[in-house]
């Protein structure tokens, strides 16, 4: 049954995105070249509404059963409306927040779903107590504003949050988690179907439709898997998606140390600074595609390591973000602390 909803979800999203297209030029929901952006020419920009529809299809296929869809699915619906609006009618940054602390809290207090404590080496189980719904609502919109952040480039959020999401089917199966395999699994082909048409050149965009959908998923689905078990439970989902959560994190560096507000635009993201470097628009996805599936591939690798190869593998991991960052600019061009200490121990 599973692959049948795969497959009929797949089809889904390859036969309801050009109908999304007719709809955006129809309604006005266009996105207009600007300073910011890379494209040229006005594109239809609520190519989410292809990827929500085909999910839902292959969800209602299969109903996966857990205790917490109905609170998922309702913030997920709320999710989609703040998207939609601001592909409209382009609202404020606090009226998305607002959106999706909306979502937020209704899949944590409806849902019931919370981040209770994680496990650390060497110190035990850390309870967090009445913190655990503020932290969860902090985590859910950070990583639904992360992917949000990194939807600058055709088909780029629509690959990395495949591949996170593939990332996280594996390790649902290694776990045994039924309604994540299928939830993870299902939206995973309808972004995979939509990339047909988002792919560079594109022919749609998915617009905060999607992406805002897609993170909101995406934290959701990686708490389910990843919440209170026995390792240092959130490292897991932060290193499989590493790609958006370095991003947003050295943008944030990067605003601090240039004296901006933490929500201002720039063209300084990864997908920036890969361009400016000399990669085409093709290429520099394709670079993000293959540091996301590492990402994976060491988030899958360090549930199964032990605690002292754990520990070892995301100091590697750090150093190797590190001066990922610090050649490509990613935190600005004089932001270079480790790569001036090697020159300074290598004289």
């Amino acid at each position: 049954m599973l692959f049948v909803a795969l497959a009929a979800t797949f089809v889904a999203s390859i036969i309801l995105t050009p109908l999304v297209i007719k709809l955006a030029f129809k309604i006005g929901a266009v996105d207009r070249p600007n300073y910011r952006k890379v494209h040229a020419s006005i594109m239809p920009r609520i190519g989410g509404l292809a990827i929500f529809g085909a999910f839902m299809i292959g969800y209602f296929i299969l109903r996966p059963e857990d205790e917490h869809a109905i609170g998922i699915l309702i913030g997920a619906l709320i999710i989609i409306i703040t998207g939609f609006l601001d592909d409209m009618l382009e609202i404020t940054a606090k009226a998305k927040v607002v959106g999706q602390l909306a979502a937020a809290i209704v899949v944590v207090t409806w849902g019931g779903l919370q981040i209770e404590f994680i496990n650390l080496p060497f110190i035990g189980q850390l309870d967090f107590g009445y913190l655990s719904i503020p932290i969860t609502i902090i985590w859910i919109i950070g990583i639904t504003n992360a992917i949000n952040l990194i939807d600058g480039l055709d088909g780029l959020a629509a690959g990395v949050s495949t591949i996170a999401l593939i990332s996280i089917t594996v390790m649902a199966v290694l776990m045994a988690d039924v309604f994540v395999i299928a939830t993870a699994s299902i939206l995973a082909a309808s972004s995979l179907g939509f990339l047909f048409y988002n792919f560079h050149p594109a022919k749609i965009f998915m617009g905060d439709t999607g992406s805002l959908f897609l993170g909101y998923m995406i934290s959701v689905l990686a708490l389910l898997g990843f919440k209170n078990i026995a390792v240092v439970s959130l490292v897991i989902p932060i290193i499989m998606l590493g790609v958006p959560i370095s991003d947003t994190f050295f943008a944030i560096v990067r605003r601090i140390r240039m004296k901006q507000p933490i929500s201002a635009p720039d063209k300084s993201h990864l997908h920036h600074c890969l361009l400016r470097i000399g990669f085409s628009h093709r290429q520099t996805v394709l670079i993000i595609y293959g540091l996301a599936i590492l990402f994976g591939v060491a988030a899958v690798l360090f549930s199964q390591a032990t605690v002292w190869g754990a520990i070892l593998l995301i100091l590697v991991m750090l150093i190797i973000i590190e001066l990922f960052v610090e050649i490509i600019g990613l935190a600005g061009t004089n932001y270079r602390p480790l790569l001036n200490l090697v020159r300074m121990i290598g004289k």
